[in-house]
């Protein structure tokens, strides 16, 4: 019993450390119009307090992961919360722009580091497939409740202290979370760097996902077909191609292309992608849309969310791993795939001003049933295949596909909705309508991708769940005997 209770204590450890990192992610967007006024920000300038910290981010997710199998994950995981909470006061104490935009990118370095080998500690934590059900529900929910969170308390904060706030309120947490990590959770050794570390191979997917981030995030500023994007784009996939090259031939490579034989594995990344594009993309323009056309505040916007965030974590706690046991992880994602179309086919051709409580809440829970439904499916489906020496390296590309999915999903759902915007102004729409007519394309856009994701789930992906229920069979058979 005190076994199982530690297990679950590290769980709950390790969220807290995950949602430290997610809560980030959003609790900025908030704060960002303090930040320009105090700081002195241009437009642009202003965006690379978020793109400093995502380019970061997405370029060292897979290299991170990599390192927890080869040094040890609980390491890892450590040094990588470390990283992130020391760059944590370096963004409370800025007092100028360029102070600031490189605290936020060392504490993407940080944030990449710690997260990427959650999944894979998840998995050794709870081998049995019930259990490792709910533990990935609680994980998914941290996941999508984070974003929730960090809306209110970036508003809380803002309004009722300063910005400098936001940033130094993950120093406490992440020095107590680290303080119990060190004690609770187990120690592992990883399987050692054996012949060397591919340092070349490293350099080249590091360079190659940062410039392929960075390409993403300024594509909104430059157009996807502007020269700026199609050059560095052209380059990054260069360099992705070199290190696949090497990989292919190397003795000791730091990404075994074995990993991508798995068909689950594979598959799965491309959905992860694809999902997290339509509901970043949702998430983003959401709140654009309740802030211009509905006029919303910043703390009316936290709250208009809450729907998807509770419903979706009720589901992810505690029926997801019911569901999952029941009748597998496929059937339940499609389920929760199929749930998120009709949602966001319900915002996207909504009314521009849609009232509350039937035209935004009843979609948004919808959302948040479906994402409840899908993520602890999909990640379950993702790390069944993977070897327990790859487990590290599978959570990083896993990681890695949805914010570099992500984010190229939100630069393309962005440029839509401004391209419809624009048409619509230049007809004679008024302002309010030309704006939600671009959200609402947007959202529509999204829900087909997540039709894409259907298809392939139904066509490509295998069911995992005969494993569980073979294991379920062998336990009734023991307890019988």
């Amino acid at each position: 019993m005190g076994m199982k209770n530690s297990r679950w204590l590290s769980l709950m450890i390790l969220c807290t450390g995950f949602l430290l990192i997610v809560v980030d992610m959003t609790i900025v967007n908030v704060a960002l119009p303090s930040i320009q006024k105090d700081l002195g920000f241009s437009q642009s300038g202003l965006a690379w307090v978020i793109n400093g910290y995502l380019i970061a981010f997405g370029g060292l997710l897979l290299l991170a992961g990599r390192l927890g199998d080869l040094f040890g994950r609980k390491r890892v995981y450590l040094i990588g919360l470390g990283i992130f909470t020391a760059a944590s006061v370096l963004c409370g104490l800025s007092m100028n722009q360029p102070m600031l935009i490189a605290a936020r990118f060392i504490q993407g370095i940080g944030g990449a580091i710690s997260s990427a080998v959650i999944l894979a500690m998840i998995v050794t934590l709870f081998p049995k497939p019930d259990e490792q059900a709910k533990a990935f529900g609680v994980f998914s929910f941290i996941a999508s409740a984070g974003a929730a969170v960090g809306l209110l308390a970036g508003g809380l904060i803002t309004q009722a202290v300063s910005w400098h706030w936001i940033f130094f309120v993950n120093v406490p947490i992440g020095a107590v979370t680290a303080v119990l990590s060190a004690r609770v959770l187990a120690s592992d050794k990883g399987i050692g760097i054996g012949r060397g570390a591919d340092v070349l191979g490293a350099v080249l997917v590091t360079v190659a996902l940062m410039l392929g981030v960075y390409t993403i995030v300024e594509s909104s500023d430059y157009g996807l077909g502007s020269l700026h994007t199609i050059g560095f784009g052209t380059l990054s996939l260069a360099l992705l191609a070199a290190f696949v090259a090497r990989q292919a031939r190397g003795r000791n490579p730091i990404l075994p292309l074995r990993v991508f034989a798995s068909r689950n594995l594979s598959t799965a990344n491309v959905v992860q992608a694809l999902m997290s594009s339509a509901f970043l993309g949702f998430f983003f323009l959401g709140s654009l849309d309740l802030e211009r056309v509905l006029n919303y505040g910043p703390m009316a916007i936290g709250l208009a969310f809450l729907p998807v965030a509770l419903v979706m974590g009720v589901f992810s706690i505690r029926f997801s791993a019911q569901l999952i046991n029941r009748f597998g992880p496929l059937t339940v994602m499609v389920a929760g795939q199929v749930v998120a179309v009709i949602a966001l086919a319900m915002l996207g051709f909504g009314p521009t001003n849609a009232g509350y409580a039937l035209q935004l809440m009843v979609p948004l829970a919808l959302l948040g049933l479906g994402g409840g439904l899908t993520f602890p499916s999909l990640t379950i489906i993702a790390m069944s295949d993977s070897r327990p020496d790859d487990a590290g390296l599978a959570s990083g590309i896993l990681n890695t596909a949805g914010q570099v999915g992500g984010a190229l999903g939100l630069a393309v759902l962005a440029t839509l909705a401004g391209g419809r915007t624009a048409n619509l102004l230049a007809g004679g729409a008024d302002i309010a309508s030309a704006l939600a007519g671009g959200y609402h394309l947007a959202w529509l856009v999204g829900a087909c991708a997540i039709v894409a994701t259907l298809a392939l789930t139904l066509i490509v992906l295998r069911r995992p769940a005969v494993r569980v229920e073979m294991q379920d069979e062998c336990l009734e058979c023991e307890a019988a005997a």
